[in-house]
C-alpha cells in the first residue's frame, strides 16, 4: 500500500491543501531569506554605531552562515528522527529568539552571538521545509514546488531590504532585528496548526497514532484511507548515525561525494556574486547608488529565475535544466564586467546573473532530494547545504584576498565563473539513485 499511496500522490491532480502546504514552506523561506541578510542590511548603520572596522564587521557578516552550516549539518538531520513538522517549530522558535535579542545586543560579541543562534535555527528548518514541500507536490509540480522556496528566499530578502531602508532613519537598526524577530515569531500559532507532517515520515517511522495521522492526512490530499500500515522493513527505522553512515554506502557513496562538490561550487559562486556585486560595480566606475541598484537587480531576477527552473523541470528532465542555468550563468559572468560601459546593458546583464545564478541554488536544492530514500531524504540535504555553507563562508574571503592582491573586477569573475563550469560538471556525473515519492521503499 505505502508504493500505491506514493505512485497515487504522484500521479493524481494538485488539490488546495497540497499547494497550502507548498505556501506554507513559502512564508518559512521568506522569513529565512530576511533573517539571513539582515545583517548586510544593517552592516553600515551597526558598523557607524559602534565604530567598527572592516574585519569585525566581517565577523559578524559571517556569524550567521557559520550558524546556518552547523544548523543544516547537526540540527537538520534530526528530522529523519523526530519528524519535519517538530524539528521546524522548533527552528523557528529558535531564529525568532535570536532574532529578538539581536535588537538587544549591547556589544558587537553579543549581536555575533545571537546572528550565530539565528543562523542555526535557519540551517536546521530549511532542509525540511523543502523536503515537505517536495513531499506535498505530485510528479508534475514537484521541481516547481521546491524551486519555489528559493523563490520565497529571494522575496524575502528583497521585501527585507526595502523595509530595513524604510525603518532604520527613523528607529535605528535595532528595529529592524526587533520586527523580524516579531514576524518570525507570529508565525508559529500558523505552522502549529495548519503545518502538517511528512507523510513518507508517518508511514517510514510510524510513531504513535500514525495509522490515525496518515489517513487524516490522505483525506486532505484526496486519497482513499489505508486499513492498516505497511510492515516496516527490516531495519528500516535508522538511527542518526546510521542514516548518515548510509550516505557513504557503495550504492551512495559516489552521488553523496558528487553532491558535496556541487553544494560546495555553487555556494562558493552565488555568494561571491551577492556579497560583491554592489561594490565591485563600483569599482568599474558606476556610483554607489548605481551598485546598490544592482544589488536589487540581482534579487528581483532571483525571484524570476527560481520560478522558472521549477516551470522548466516540470517539462524536462532537471539535471539537464540545472547544467543550462550553470553553464549559462559562467557566460554571464565572463562577460559582466566588460558591459559596465553602457549603463542599461550592465544593468540587463546583472538582472539576467540575478536569474541564473538563483535559479542555480534552486535547481540543486530539487535535484538533491531524488538521490536519497525517505529516511536519509534530509539528512542528506542538511549536509549537502552544510557544506554549501562551507563555499559560501569561504567565498568572501577568497575575493577580499584576491582584491588585496590587485586582481580586477573582470578577472574575479572570469575566476568565479570557473565554479560554476565545474559544478555543471559535477551534476552531469549526478544520477538519481530513487524516485522522489512519498513511500518510504520507492525505489
Amino acid at each position: 500500500m505505502d508504493n500505491a499511496i506514493g505512485k497515487v500522490m504522484d500521479d493524481k491532480s494538485m488539490v488546495v491543501f497540497q499547494w497550502g502546504v507548498i505556501s506554507l514552506c513559502f512564508l518559512i523561506n521568506m522569513l529565512d531569506g530576511f533573517d539571513v541578510l539582515v545583517m548586510a542590511f544593517t552592516a553600515a548603520s551597526v558598523s557607524a554605531d559602534w565604530g567598527l572596522s572592516g574585519t569585525q564587521l566581517g565577523y559578524l557578516l559571517s556569524a550567521g552562515l557559520v550558524g546556518m552550516a552547523i544548523g543544516s549539518l547537526f540540527i537538520a538531520p534530526w528530522a529523519d528522527r523526530f519528524g519535519r513538522r517538530p524539528l521546524i517549530l522548533f527552528c523557528i522558535a529558535i531564529a525568532g529568539l535570536g532574532m529578538l535579542l539581536a535588537s538587544w545586543a549591547s556589544s558587537p560579541e553579543m549581536l555575533g552571538t545571537m546572528r550565530l543562534i539565528t543562523g542555526l535555527g535557519i540551517g536546521g528548518i530549511l532542509a525540511s521545509s523543502y523536503v515537505i514541500a517536495g513531499e506535498y507536490a505530485n510528479k508534475k509540480w514537484r521541481s516547481l514546488a521546491i524551486s519555489l522556496q528559493t523563490t520565497a528566499y529571494a522575496l524575502g530578502a528583497t521585501i527585507g531590504g526595502i523595509f530595513a531602508a524604510q525603518i532604520i532613519p527613523e528607529t535605528g537598526w535595532r528595529s529592524v532585528f526587533l520586527y523580524g524577530g516579531i514576524a518570525t515569531l507570529a508565525t508559529l500559532p500558523v505552522l502549529a496548526m495548519w503545518l502538517p507532517e511528512s507523510l513518507a515520515f508517518l508511514l517510514s517511522r510510524q510513531p504513535k497514532k500514525a495509522l490515525h495521522r496518515v489517513n487524516i492526512l490522505l483525506d486532505r490530499v484526496r486519497i482513499s484511507p489505508l486499513h492498516e500500515l505497511p510492515p516496516l522493513q527490516h531495519g528500516q527505522v535508522k538511527s542518526m548515525r546510521k542514516s548518515f553512515t548510509e550516505l557513504f554506502s557503495p550504492n551512495l557513496l559516489r552521488s553523496t561525494l558528487l553532491v558535496w562538490a556541487a553544494f560546495f561550487l555553487v555556494m562558493f559562486g552565488f555568494y561571491f556574486v551577492m556579497s560583491w556585486t554592489p561594490r565591485l560595480l563600483v569599482a568599474a566606475g558606476l556610483s554607489n547608488q548605481q551598485g546598490i541598484t544592482g544589488g536589487v537587480l540581482l534579487n528581483v531576477g532571483g525571484i524570476i529565475g527560481t520560478s522558472v527552473v521549477g516551470l522548466l523541470a516540470a517539462r524536462m528532465r532537471l539535471s539537464l535544466v540545472l547544467m543550462a542555468y550553470l553553464m549559462m550563468n559562467a557566460l554571464l559572468l565572463a562577460i559582466f564586467v566588460r558591459s559596465t560601459g553602457n549603463l542599461q546593458l550592465a544593468f540587463a546583464v546583472v538582472f539576467a546573473i540575478g536569474v541564473f545564478v538563483n535559479g542555480c541554488v534552486a535547481g540543486l536544492y530539487a535535484l538533491t532530494p531524488t538521490i536519497y530514500d525517505v529516511s536519509q531524504r534530509v539528512t542528506g540535504l542538511g549536509w549537502g547545504i552544510g557544506i554549501g555553507r562551507s563555499g559560501a563562508i569561504l567565498s568572501p574571503l577568497v575575493a577580499g584576498r584576491l582584491i588585496d592582491a590587485q586582481w580586477q573586477p573582470a578577472e574575479l569573475y572570469m575566476f568565479f565563473a570557473l565554479s560554476f563550469v565545474l559544478a555543471a560538471i559535477v551534476v552531469s556525473l549526478m544520477k538519481a539513485q530513487r524516485s522522489f515519492q512519498t513511500s518510504p521503499s520507492s525505489t
